[in-house]
Parts: C-alpha cells; structure tokens; sequence
C-alpha cells in the first residue's frame, strides 16, 4: 500500500512539473495578438490552449484580471456629473458590442474641461499623436464558449447595465464585478422569461 501511494504521489509530481515547464515554455512565446487577455491567434487552426494555466482558466471559467488601463478612468466620477453609459459607449443600444470611447470623444469634452489633470494630459498626448487610447476589454467570453452576446436586445429590454457589470456609479478604473456564467445567464433568462435554448446565446 505505501509502495502504491509512493508511485501515485511521483505520477502526481511529474505530472505538475511537465504542465508547468509546459505552461512556461508556451507563456514566453511571442503574442501575435498582444491585446488578447488569454490566447495567441495563429494562421494553423488548433482547438489547444497556447498555455496550461489558460486551459485551467477556460475550464473552470476564470477570467484573468485585464492588463492595466492606460487611462485611469474613473466611471464614479462621470456618471456623478449625470453621463449615461451611453454617452461613451455609443452604439451599445444598437448592435452586439458596447464599443470602446474613442479618444477623439474624450477630448470632445476635455479640450476644456479639467485640463490639468495628468490622466487628461495622457488622452491629449494620444490625440495629438492621432492616436487612440489602447483600452483594455475587462468583459469577454473564451472562444471556447462559443457565446455571441448582443447588448441591444438587453438595453432594448429595459435590463440596466448594473444587471451584468455592476454598480459603476461605485467604480473607479472598471473591475469584473459580475462572473458571467451560463447559470448566471441563464437564471436572468428565466424570470424575464426570455429564451433559454441553446441557439439562443451560442454558435
């Protein structure tokens, strides 16, 4: 018996130590897509992770933290002088995807307003680069869930943006509040009486 649990403890230990050279190996190779929080796209299709720690994620559905904004934008800040969350977003209400603020619409009101400020300093040196300001994604779906999500149908619903990210009018720099899960989904579905089935939510 202590000769089995010797060899089962070894299997365990070579096993960890082969996923982990493996997990480092993958993680020092170049990023073809350096904005992608969890995979490298590559012209050869493959359904294999690039790292073992990202397969561990996409498993049990474990969103790392995004990389750090650029700009330390803080949401409690604007939504307290009375912005809508669609001043920025624009276009959240009409298709799939709550687009990014582009920095030409950030200097719409900063050319003005709080021009001291070294985080508006940052947006004006992105402008006058005719840069825009690389944000970082804090909400996505691994490729793996084959999830399409369209925010207008929701907006369009009357569900409030507080239903799936959280009280932002509590937030500065945007954090993942909310563990979007297929239960989570799925509970929001049934007691608005929405779809459930499969196509409704994947491809």
């Amino acid at each position: 018996m202590a000769a089995f649990t010797t060899r089962w403890r070894t299997a365990l230990w070579a096993l960890v130590v082969v996923g982990l050279g493996t997990n480092l190996a993958c993680s020092i190779r170049p990023r073809h897509d350096p904005a992608s929080p969890a995979y490298n796209t590559s012209p050869v299709f493959t359904p294999a992770h690039p790292t073992l720690l990202s397969a561990i994620q996409d498993y049990f559905d474990i969103a790392p933290a995004p990389a750090k904004q650029p700009i330390a934008f803080t949401h409690k800040v604007h939504l307290a002088h009375g912005m809508q969350c669609t001043d920025c977003h624009a276009g959240v209400d009409q298709g799939p995807d709550a687009s990014l603020p582009s920095v030409k619409l950030c200097m719409a009101c900063h050319q003005v307003i709080d021009t001291n400020n070294p985080q508006i300093k940052k947006i004006a040196a992105y402008y006058a680069k005719g840069e825009d300001i690389p944000w970082q994604r804090v909400y996505w779906f691994y490729p793996s869930a084959h999830v399409w999500f369209w925010h207008a149908p929701h907006i369009q619903a009357g569900i409030s943006c507080a239903t799936c990210h959280g009280d932002m009018r509590q937030q500065t720099v945007a954090v993942r509040k909310v563990n979007l899960t297929m239960g989570f989904c799925l509970n929001c579905h049934r007691m608005k009486h929405a779809p459930v089935d499969c196509t409704t939510c994947h491809f």
